[in-house]
């Protein structure tokens, strides 16, 4: 098959190998973006670790919090300029605390009583529609609730009192004082915000996702030569190293480098004055996952000229 520029264009932005690699990855796998990744690492050309989902939709992501229960939600613009318009902004918080009053869940907030309007979440921002101009819409949302301790909230980029363009949650269960369980939750959902973890605990790890960096590891051990033996070993090792990357509770507090999440908890249990357990956490990136249709700009004024 004939593989296009662009795919060679974005296959270097994901991992930063050489256009030739590129070229040559995509047609040893058919043109396959994500095997294609696969198929440079195990060359050893890309450091990339996963494919790195491309922001495309604008809008706000928002959050509100009560008492040990916090909640966060995701409204979509097409454009930048929304999220600074005051009655977008209105919206989006509105949103949150609808979204921490019914659950959390996207279909039931989406369902649920807009404030002080006998219309539903959802058709309040339909009708939205025709007074801020743009098409919006509402993503997703979701929930956290302890029965004991704190639930933190942190929002990067923030344009206003909980709004911005990165929200995360953590929850902390502890029997301890709350307002230092809270505080040393914040702290940690500034972590997550800055490493995107993929799961808490490796138990949580997609087990997929582990026996494809497996998989990766074994091809990389083996151009050593080495007997399996040692190979198992070489993996073992290598799969610890992935743990201690994308684990929250594994990783290197990003506060405190020189000691893990889970160490920093442990520490912290003595200003909180209890055990205490992190039992979860969400971070919501403003338009991860959505792909924005981009446009080859050169390529449009070659076609026209030809017309």
């Amino acid at each position: 098959m004939s593989i296009s520029a662009a795919q060679v264009k974005e296959l270097r932005d994901l991992t930063g190998a050489g256009m030739m690699d590129c070229k040559a990855a995509l047609n040893e796998t058919n043109g396959n973006m994500e095997e294609a990744v696969d198929w440079l690492r195990k060359k050893g050309i890309s450091k990339a670790d996963k494919k790195a989902g491309r922001t495309a939709a604008e809008g706000l992501i928002g959050v509100d919090s009560g008492i040990r229960e916090a909640a966060v939600v995701e409204v979509n613009s097409e454009t930048d300029f929304v999220a600074r318009n005051a009655a977008f902004q209105e919206i989006v918080a509105n949103v949150a605390k609808v979204a921490l009053a019914y659950g959390g869940k996207t279909e039931a907030v989406a369902a649920a009583p807009y404030p002080g309007s006998d219309k539903s979440v959802a058709d309040t921002i339909k009708d939205a529609v025709g007074t801020i101009g743009e098409n919006l819409g509402f993503r997703r949302s979701a929930k956290l609730t302890v029965e004991h301790g704190a639930v933190a909230t942190y929002v990067h980029n923030a344009v206003a009192d909980g709004l911005g363009k990165l929200g995360v949650l953590v929850a902390i269960e502890t029997t301890g004082n709350a307002q230092a369980a809270n505080a040393f939750a914040r702290q940690v959902a500034m972590h997550v915000a800055a490493t995107n973890p993929m799961a808490l605990t490796t138990e949580q790890l997609d087990p997929a996702a582990v026996e494809r960096e497996k998989a990766i590891f074994a091809d990389q051990a083996r151009q050593s030569g080495k007997p399996e033996a040692i190979i198992e070993k070489m993996v073992e090792g290598r799969l610890r190293k992935f743990y201690e990357e994308v684990v929250l509770l594994k990783q290197a507090f990003v506060l405190n480098p020189d000691i893990t999440v889970e160490k920093a908890l442990t520490d912290a249990e003595k200003e909180i004055g209890a055990p205490a357990k992190i039992t979860a956490y969400l971070r919501f990136a403003l338009g991860e996952g959505i792909e924005k249709e981009e446009t080859d700009f050169a390529a449009e004024v070659a076609a026209a000229v030809k017309k």
